[in-house]
């Protein structure tokens, strides 16, 4: 069973073609081809949404070629068509369902409209080098540019959502505070570069709601807002470090909390901001202190990409699934 996916929920235009084995074993990704629009929109600091389905039109069709000359596949031997239905940038989403529901028509093949969190949630049973493609009950941590958020799963398509951001998600709050500091964009990787020669105790920042399952990080954007002209000399690498590590200390104790309260004994964390090495490391170390197994996505699979999308795809076409051609794109698309 081979599915051919596209993903066009915000500025990457990606598509990837997935293979099906046994259950329980890893797929096989015969290709995987991602177009990034961050030079784009690093000028404006953030997505500029009209430049970005503009993009997803020039880039859409070069990648599919790509990925099936890549993958030595004709379009006519793909099994089902997939796209990400949501949630999203509504004038992105489209370009990519439209494509994913033409080719489905055109060669009579099933269409699968995918969860673009859900995407992220499966994420870290694919692509490990354990081959544990199995979804296991856990608790998952999701977090993002737009997305900070905590869900149980029982299994494919039983989640139920534990907490979420009631403001800036974790990645946004990197992007302006990054923004703040006069860094570039996107913020997440130019905050922990620097972080590395920082101070993390330099700066007492606050870890917002830490009682609470929900999120909060604008607060803490604000207290950088409010330090900085207070500050002289060289301080960068320090304010990077003690506002990165105020992330870290809500994320990882809010995860172990989920954990412990909901009796899961498995962690996973998923999205572009957990490609953050310290945030790796510091939740797995949480999670071996309490005695939870650890999952997170390859760093590969973070970021936006088709291939998350093709394997949530393939999971639900072997589990009987599949979408309607006439279903809409839903920009504010919940996964639980």
């Amino acid at each position: 069973m081979t599915v051919l996916a596209l993903e066009t929920s915000c500025d990457e235009t990606a598509v990837a073609i997935l293979r099906g084995r046994n259950h329980g074993s890893s797929p096989e990704l015969l290709a995987s081809e991602v177009a990034s629009q961050v030079a784009a929109h690093e000028k404006y600091g953030g997505i500029v949404p009209e430049i970005a389905s503009r993009n997803h039109l020039i880039y859409a069709p070069q990648l599919l070629e790509r990925a099936t000359r890549n993958a030595k596949i004709d379009m006519s031997l793909i099994d089902a068509f997939a796209a990400t239905g949501g949630p999203g940038l509504a004038s992105s989403l489209m370009i990519g369902a439209s494509i994913a529901k033409g080719l489905a028509i055109g060669f009579g093949k099933p269409y699968l409209a995918i969860n673009h969190l859900e995407g992220h949630l499966l994420s870290p049973f694919f692509g490990g080098a354990d081959g544990d493609t199995k979804i296991r009950p856990n608790v998952s941590l999701i977090v993002s540019g737009g997305h900070t958020m905590l869900i149980r799963v029982h299994a494919l398509n039983d989640y139920q959502l534990i907490g979420q951001t009631v403001d800036d998600a974790a990645g946004e709050a990197f992007d302006k505070v990054a923004k703040l500091l006069g860094l570039g964009y996107p913020g997440g990787p130019e905050i922990e570069k620097r972080a590395r020669d920082g101070d993390l105790r330099r700066f007492d920042l606050p870890r917002s709601m830490l009682d609470s399952e929900n999120f909060s990080f604008s607060g803490l954007k604000t207290a950088v807002r409010y330090l900085l002209p207070k500050l002289n000399g060289n301080f960068l690498a320090d304010v990077c470090a003690s506002f990165q590590q105020a992330i870290m200390d809500v994320l990882v104790r809010k995860s172990i909390a989920a954990a412990q309260k909901y009796g899961v004994n498995l962690v996973t964390v998923s999205g572009g901001v957990s490609c953050n090495q310290e945030l790796r490391r510091q939740l797995r170390e949480a999670c071996a202190r309490e005695g939870f197994e650890f999952k997170n996505a390859e760093p590969w699979l973070c970021t936006d990409n088709a291939a998350m999308i093709a394997f949530a795809a393939l999971l639900r076409l072997q589990a009987g699934s599949q979408s309607n051609v006439t279903d809409e794109i839903d920009p504010n698309l919940r996964v639980a």
